[in-house]
């Protein structure tokens, strides 16, 4: 049985706002602010590469909900963030 993906809550570790152009999406994060991304995102080579830069760090797998939330967001089914 194949491990469900999950994503992910990231967080501006910058001291200065960063923008992240993923394939699906563009998201600008001020200094300290959090941001759930799918965990189609989470395997996004822009996101990676801020990874490893030390410009975001991960905070925690989301939650089902939170899941939820971002699926219905990106579909323009619900309020955005």
């Amino acid at each position: 049985m194949a491990k469900k993906r999950r994503g992910m809550i990231i967080k501006n570790a910058n001291t200065r706002p960063v923008e992240i152009a993923m394939a699906t999406r563009t998201i600008r994060l001020e200094p300290g602010q959090e941001e759930v991304i799918s965990a189609e995102e989470v395997r996004d080579a822009v996101l990676r590469e801020h990874l490893q830069i030390r410009a975001i760090s991960i905070v925690r797998p989301t939650t089902e909900e939170e899941e939820e939330e971002l699926r219905r967001i990106l579909n323009g089914n619900g309020a955005s963030t």
